[in-house]
């Protein structure tokens, strides 16, 4: 019996450098190659001896790669896949991930090399080289790898250019989904793949509506201004420093993205006016309450270098913004300043959208270093952090933190608000509801909160679900369809028959018939036919 083969090099029972190889029908396919935030040590990527070890190289040994989003916990192990390793074969992604990844490889190389004097890791050549291998994708655009392979790509929502694949092999599918946000805009086909192989970062989480969390997000900076704190914002729990422009779910209210709502709903309290059309009385209580002479700034550099291509994809966002692009571009942002690392001793509260937002490195760990030992200030996390990294430990309630060989004692306030574009556990099971899989993998995400959602998707859909470790196969046996044309006649034979007492008593499912006729077989071509046929 034909059987699907899938195995996690990355996010198996854990968060971060996905990377899952799948064979079927004699193909071999790697989804996603991404980065772990929280090593520094070879740990960082995916082990890929696991394919080198069979003696043949990567690229003989694998058809394709697809990446699914330019998070570099999808992408980050790219450059060094391909230039490093040697894999020379196609690379698939959509037109907003070719163009944003770079940007986002060129800045984790400079943070590894340049800042940090890392040896043995890829070079700015390297990443030019590599996405010279990349193959662009379009919604919807079925792509044939081969006269065998199949995959095709629908709109994830989660970041800008994110894609949900589904790929082919003869009679063999599987699904691979990111932490997409389920909804009018991000679906797919009632495809009911063999597999469908998803992420669980937030397994066990059921958030509160977003207007909810953008009350209580407001609410919290209000207080913080009141006594006279400053706030830093963290962009992301992802290890991307842009996702301040997070994108694009269906609606204002699906999917706007961690730091890209926070910031639209801070820029709103300083451009709106009684006036304004786009003015929400809550949000005008806020801004009196705020007093507009308090400075909102924002990482600059990288961030505006990719908030350019978010200006050039307007295509690839949401109903709501590509409506009101020509009045009101939403990633404009004229009241919120650039920030200047000097002014991190500025005395007065502010806030700041500072990266990366695990509080590895960069901009948001200087500034926690500088305001943690003031109660006043507040530092506000959107999303997942990985273990081993400063976010996690302060998330964890650590009071103190050793940071470049110096303890930080933690005295602001800490407030965790999920501007996550994950999908939570509900989003996840109407995504299997709506794909119907005959089974399910989980990826990304911590062990036990895996668990609990792998019981109950058995327990709702009745389907097996598994969760392996990296490393750790998963064979899942596939049953052969056979096609075969039948002839008219026999169909309007069928159709006649199809409601009489013989054919309920043959075939018990309502609306149903048997079928019966000769089967012809030529050139590979099946045929069902009448017997005078």
């Amino acid at each position: 019996m034909a059987e699907i083969r899938a195995v996690p090099l990355g996010a198996g029972q854990d968060v971060g450098r996905s990377c899952i190889l799948v064979s079927m029908g004699g193909k071999n396919i790697m989804l996603d190659c991404g980065m772990h935030m929280g090593f520094n040590d070879e740990r960082r990527f995916p082990d890929f001896s696991y394919i080198t070890d069979s003696g043949r190289s990567l690229t003989e040994h694998l058809d394709c790669v697809i990446i699914s989003h330019f998070h570099l916990d999808h992408c980050g192990a790219l450059p060094y896949f391909s230039e490093m390793c040697g894999y020379d074969g196609p690379i698939f992604m959509t037109h907003p991930t070719k163009a944003i990844c770079p940007i986002l490889l060129e800045d984790y190389r400079k943070i590894t090399v340049d800042r940090k004097g890392e040896q043995n890791f890829f070079t700015s050549q390297m990443i030019k080289d590599c996405m010279k291998k990349v193959v662009t994708v379009n919604l919807h655009q079925a792509v044939k790898v081969d006269p065998d392979l199949e995959i095709k790509a629908y709109y994830a929502g989660h970041v800008l250019g994110a894609a949900m694949f589904q790929v082919k092999v003869h009679h063999q599918s599987i699904v691979y989904t990111i932490g997409v946000c389920y909804s009018r805009s991000a679906w797919i086909d009632k495809c009911r793949p063999d597999l469908l192989i998803t992420e669980s970062t937030y397994a066990t989480t059921i958030r509160d509506s977003k207007r909810c969390r953008e009350r209580d997000f407001l609410k919290k900076i209000s207080e913080c201004m009141e006594r006279d704190g400053k706030v830093s914002k963290q962009h992301t729990s992802h290890p991307c420093p842009v996702d301040s422009l997070t994108a694009s779910g269906p609606d204002p209210s699906v999917c706007s993205g961690k730091s890209s709502g926070a910031v639209y709903l801070t820029r709103d309290i300083l451009a709106s006016s009684p006036h304004s059309p786009h003015s929400h009385s809550y949000t005008l209580h806020t801004r009196e309450r705020m007093n507009l002479l308090h400075p909102i700034y924002f990482s600059a550099g990288l961030t505006e270098k990719a908030n350019h291509y978010y200006k050039l994809f307007i295509s690839w966002t949401n109903q709501n913004i590509k409506n009101t692009f020509v009045q009101r571009n939403m990633f404009e942002f004229k009241h919120i300043k650039p920030f200047d690392r000097s002014y991190i001793d500025n005395p007065g509260p502010m806030v700041v959208f500072a990266t990366p937002g695990m509080l590895h490195a960069g901009l948001s760990l200087q500034i926690f270093k500088k305001w943690a030992e003031d109660e006043k200030n507040m530092l506000i996390m959107p999303g997942y952090c990985v273990a081993g990294t400063v976010g996690h430990k302060i998330l964890s309630g650590h009071k103190k933190i050793e940071i470049d060989k110096k303890m930080v004692t933690v005295r602001l306030s800490v407030q965790y608000m999920s501007f996550s574009a994950h999908a939570d556990a509900k989003g996840i099971m109407q995504l299997i509801r709506q794909a119907d899989p005959a089974n399910v993998m989980l990826v990304h995400g911590e062990a036990a909160k895996m668990d609990f959602l792998r019981q109950k998707i058995m327990q709702e859909f009745g389907v097996h679900c598994y969760m392996p470790a990296n490393g750790e196969m998963v064979s899942i046996a596939t049953k052969p369809m056979i096609s075969v044309d039948v002839s008219r006649s026999l169909l309007k034979r069928t159709q006649e028959q199809i409601h009489s007492p013989l054919a309920k008593k043959l075939c018990p499912v309502r609306g149903s018939a048997t079928m019966s006729g000769l089967l012809v077989m030529r050139n590979e071509v099946r045929s069902l036919n009448t017997p005078e046929n």
